[in-house]
């Protein structure tokens, strides 16, 4: 899990605004618990056992380094499933908030160069659109989809991960906060670019989309299913570019189905709108689920 690709080891998370300085007042840092207490760092242990038989003809040392392995795989186990509980526990506590407010969260999760931010840049700017959008942005550095953001309209937070790839529920928890996000409010959450971890990782929101752009090839579903799998619609994004590339939006969505049969799907394009006012309608009727964005 993440503990082989290094975010559960990432620096704290930078919590800010566009034109707010970097600073530390606004960090975040796992919080991991072992036997009883907690630290909010990572430890490695190796326990290196060595001893010496003697032998009539010879005396040699073994050194027992499957015993280091096996003591230390349990312990990343042990670590992981911490992680996971403590933030099910704090999603579910945001969920709360959600429902609470009416607030409506959506997690967007693609690739890296799906066109997220180009998605979200449009959908601010629909009619109507303007003053219920908040947005959370999520990278691993700079603010220039923040600024983007903020530009076309909407309030905006931005969430700097360091060498994490994923957002997390204590991340967007705070990220809520600063943003002030009110009553009745559309909340969406643009996930660090991976299909890996961020299927892992509930924030509390409501739905998940999934956004695919026709430029990456049909079976990305197949080779990343949890994603697929935890997502409830699947924006197909850079339609105009299909006389261009070679993807078959068919061959892809049976690919999906076969992964979620319940996964929805619209084609669009950031750049031409295609496909726009099915997205907007989507969002407007509550995604199928009986709750409603006024």
């Amino acid at each position: 899990m993440c503990g082989t690709c290094g975010c559960g080891q990432h620096d704290p998370a930078n919590i800010r605004k566009p034109g707010e300085p970097a600073g530390h007042e606004h960090t975040h840092e796992h919080s991991h618990e072992h036997d009883g207490y907690q630290h909010s760092h990572r430890h490695s242990h190796f326990h290196r056992h060595e001893h010496t038989h003697d032998h009539p003809e010879s005396s040699h040392t073994h050194d027992h380094n499957t015993a280091d392995h096996n003591h230390e795989h349990g312990r990343e186990i042990s670590l992981e499933i911490n992680i996971m509980r403590k933030n099910d526990l704090l999603a579910e506590r945001n969920r709360g908030f959600f429902e609470a407010k009416n607030i409506v969260a959506i997690n967007m999760v693609s690739s890296p160069g799906s066109g997220k931010t180009s998605i979200l840049e449009k959908t601010i700017k629909e009619p109507g659109n303007q003053g219920r959008i908040f947005i959370i942005e999520g990278d691993q550095q700079t603010m220039l989809d923040a600024e983007r953001i903020e530009k076309a309209g909407a309030p905006v937070i931005q969430v700097n991960t360091g060498n994490g790839c994923h957002l997390d529920a204590q991340m967007v928890n705070m990220a809520v906060k600063k943003l002030g996000v009110p009553d009745g409010a559309l909340l969406m959450i643009e996930n660090v670019g991976n299909l890996v971890c961020p299927a892992l990782f509930d924030l509390g929101e409501s739905r998940r989309v999934v956004i695919i752009s026709v430029t990456e090839g049909e079976d990305k579903p197949l080779k990343y299913p949890n994603m697929f799998q935890s997502s409830h619609l699947c924006l197909i994004n850079k339609s105009d570019l299909l006389p261009y590339v070679d993807f078959d939006p068919d061959k892809f969505k049976e690919y999906a189905s076969r992964v979620n049969q319940h996964l929805e799907f619209i084609t669009v394009s950031a750049k031409t709108g295609e496909g726009f006012g099915q997205w907007i309608e989507w969002l407007k009727t509550g995604y199928n689920s009986g709750s409603v964005v006024k």
